[in-house]
C-alpha cells in the first residue's frame, strides 16, 4: 500500500478536483509521507509533504490538550465554571455566565452560539478582545441539552489558558505541545508560516482572495502544519507524550445529534465513533478553501492526517480514509446515508421554515410537493460564501439529506432537545427554528 499511495492520492486529487493534498499516517512503527498536486493552481507551486496547510478545526484538540495539561496539574478541573477563572466573563444569560463550564466548552455544549467571527486586530490581545465581545453573543440552545459546534467556546477556552499561563494562546501552544513533540512545521502566525512552503485555499479551482482567518480565531482553528506533526500529536495520545491519561479525552460527553456528519459522540476535544467494532478518535478542520483531517485508531495504533486546498475536499478526505484504513487495519468507514431511489413519503410541512444562528440562516420550504433548503451566511464571511439553493430529499423520518450540484449528499435531522423547541441539526451544528 505505502508504495502504491503516492498514485492513488494523484488520481484521487484528479477524481475529486483537489488542486493539492499531503497525507501522512503511522502504522506499525513506521511513518510514511505523500504529497500530490500543487499549493496554489496560479503559482503552480508543487504540492510537497513538508508543506504547511491550515488544519482549521483540528487546532481544538490541541487547545482541549493544553487544558488538560492543567488540569492534570491540578490547577483546574472539567467542571471549574469559566467565571471563576475569568472573573471579567460575560454573557447575555446571567445564569449561563455564572454556570458555564470548562467541560460545556471542550465538549460544544455550552449553547453558546458559536459562529462569531469578527476581526479584532492582530496585536497580543486579540483573544481577550474577542472574549470581551462574546457579553453580546445569543444562547444558541439552553446550556447543556445537546451539542452543537461552538467556534466561541474555544477561544474563550484559549483566553482562559492565557489567563493561566500569562502569555499568549500561541506561546502555550508551542511551550505545551510542539516543543515537547520536537515539531518543526507547526505555526499559527502567518509570519511563521511564510518561512516554508505554505498551501493556500481554493474556490471553484481559484486562490481564495483572503488566506486565512482573523488571528482571534487562533485557539479554535488558526494552526498550521504539515500532515506528519499533525500526526506526531496524534501519535501522543496514544502513545503518551502529553498527558499522563490522555484516554481520558476519549470518554463520551454528549451524543451528537446527526452522527453522520462526523461521529457518534463528542469527547473532551476529540470526536468518537466506531468502525467495525474499534474506537477511533478523530478531528476534522476547515478553514477559507483549505480541510485537513486527522483520525487515530487506540487498538491499532495507526494515526492518519490528510490535508486537501479545495475542490470537493471533505468526500476526498472519507475517500482517503476509506481505502486506507481498510488496507491497514481492515476497518470500514461507515457510509453516509443518502436516499434512495424511490424516497419515502415523509411530510416536510411541520419543518418547513427558517431557523437562524450566528453566522447562518437555513430556509426550508416546500414548493409543489417537494423540499428545498437554502444555505446563506451572513457576518463577516458572508462575502466568502454564495447563497446556495438545493432539493431537500427524505431519507426516513426526521433525517433528509441534499447536495449542491455535481456535489456529495450531506445529512440534516430535525429534532427537539427541549420539548416543544424545533432545531435542524447539519454540519455538526444545531440550529434553532425562528420563524
Amino acid at each position: 500500500m505505502a508504495g502504491a499511495m503516492g498514485q492513488r492520492l494523484a488520481d484521487l486529487i484528479a477524481e475529486y478536483e483537489v488542486p493539492g493534498s499531503a497525507l501522512a499516517y503511522w502504522h506499525q512503527g513506521e511513518l510514511h509521507e505523500f504529497a500530490a498536486g500543487t499549493l496554489n493552481a496560479a503559482t503552480g507551486v508543487e504540492a510537497t509533504p513538508d508543506a504547511l496547510y491550515q488544519i482549521g478545526s483540528v487546532t481544538k484538540v490541541w487547545t482541549a490538550t493544553l487544558l488538560m495539561q492543567d488540569i492534570e496539574r491540578g490547577r483546574l478541573t472539567l467542571d471549574t465554571p469559566v467565571a471563576e477563572l475569568l472573573p471579567e466573563f460575560r454573557l447575555p444569560d446571567p445564569e449561563v455566565t455564572k454556570n458555564v463550564t470548562i467541560r460545556h466548552l471542550l465538549s460544544h455544549t455550552s449553547g453558546i452560539d458559536g459562529d462569531l467571527f469578527i476581526d479584532t486586530g492582530r496585536g497580543d490581545d486579540c483573544v481577550e478582545k474577542y472574549v470581551a465581545a462574546c457579553a453580546t453573543l445569543a444562547q444558541n440552545h439552553p446550556l447543556g441539552v445537546t451539542q452543537s459546534y461552538c467556534n466561541s467556546g474555544f477561544v474563550i477556552a484559549g483566553r482562559v489558558l492565557e489567563r493561566l499561563h500569562g502569555k499568549r494562546w500561541d506561546d502555550v501552544l508551542r511551550e505545551g505541545v510542539c516543543e515537547p513533540l520536537g515539531l518543526t512545521h507547526t505555526w499559527t502566525l502567518p509570519e511563521d508560516v511564510l518561512r516554508f512552503r505554505a498551501a493556500i485555499g481554493h474556490e471553484d479551482g481559484e486562490p481564495v482572495p483572503q488566506w486565512g482567518l482573523m488571528r482571534a480565531m487562533g485557539p479554535a482553528g488558526l494552526i498550521c502544519a504539515r500532515p506528519a506533526d499533525v500526526v506526531a500529536f496524534g501519535r501522543a495520545h496514544l502513545e503518551g507524550g502529553l498527558l499522563e491519561d490522555a484516554s481520558a479525552m476519549w470518554e463520551p460527553q454528549v451524543d451528537i445529534p446527526n452522527p453522520y456528519t462526523l461521529g457518534r459522540q463528542w469527547g473532551v476535544g476529540w470526536i468518537l465513533d466506531e468502525w467495525s467494532g474499534q474506537k477511533v478518535i478523530s478531528h476534522g478542520g476547515n478553514t477559507i478553501g483549505q480541510h485537513a483531517m486527522l483520525w487515530a485508531v487506540p487498538s491499532t495504533g495507526t494515526v492518519v492526517c490528510v490535508t486537501a486546498n479545495g475542490g470537493r475536499s471533505g468526500a476526498f478526505t472519507r475517500a482517503v480514509a476509506t481505502e486506507l484504513f481498510a488496507e491497514l487495519d481492515g476497518l470500514t468507514v461507515p457510509p453516509s446515508p443518502v436516499p434512495s431511489d424511490t424516497p419515502p413519503e415523509v411530510d416536510l410541512t411541520p419543518y418547513a421554515g427558517v431557523y437562524e444562528r450566528a453566522g447562518s440562516r437555513i430556509t426550508i420550504s416546500v414548493e409543489d410537493g417537494a423540499g428545498s433548503i437554502l444555505l446563506e451566511a451572513t457576518g463577516e464571511l458572508a462575502a466568502l460564501h454564495k447563497p446556495e439553493k438545493m432539493t431537500f430529499v427524505p431519507i426516513e423520518e426526521n433525517l433528509f439529506g441534499f447536495r449542491a450540484p455535481g456535489g456529495d449528499w450531506l445529512t440534516a435531522v430535525f429534532f427537539e432537545p427541549v420539548e416543544g423547541a424545533p432545531y435542524l441539526h447539519m454540519g455538526a451544528r444545531a440550529t434553532p427554528k425562528v420563524s
